[in-house]
């Protein structure tokens, strides 16, 4: 008997929800299961409650021969009980902080020399116009 661990689909259109189970390689992915393992909501925004996996089972079942597929070989190796996921991904940014140096100011262009400004030359009236004392007195 060849067992597979693999997840059985649930859940509705739009709005996946994965059973991780031991299953027999030749029944259909929602078929008759041996035993569930964990579940995997892919919706969840919390990236540590996507997975509830049974560590000490799904260690059982591969002892004994039991082949995980790719998806699921990929969340034991995220999320399993030596889940590489959230320890590797704060150590990996911790690294990349020391390593990367700051990067410098970003570079701006000299400020531009003051004009000299002109001496406002008072506008002179036109001549069909009068001046504004005119008009007042």
């Amino acid at each position: 008997m060849a067992v597979r661990i693999r997840m059985k689909k649930l859940g509705r259109k739009h709005r996946p929800y994965f059973r991780i189970c031991a299953i027999e390689s030749r029944n259909p992915r929602d078929g008759k299961v041996l035993e569930e393992l964990g579940s995997y909501d892919p919706m969840v925004k919390d990236t540590d409650a996507r997975a509830l996996l049974k560590g000490e089972r799904i260690n059982y079942w591969i002892s004994v021969g039991a082949l995980p597929s790719d998806n699921v070989r990929v969340l034991i190796k995220k999320y399993g009980t030596n889940g590489t996921h959230l320890a590797e991904q704060a150590a990996a940014l911790e690294r990349l902080k020391v390593s990367r140096p700051t990067a410098p100011a970003p570079w701006t262009p000299p400020p531009k020399p003051a004009e000299p400004e002109a001496p406002a030359a008072e506008a002179a009236p036109a001549e069909g116009e009068p001046a504004a004392a005119e008009a007042a007195g």
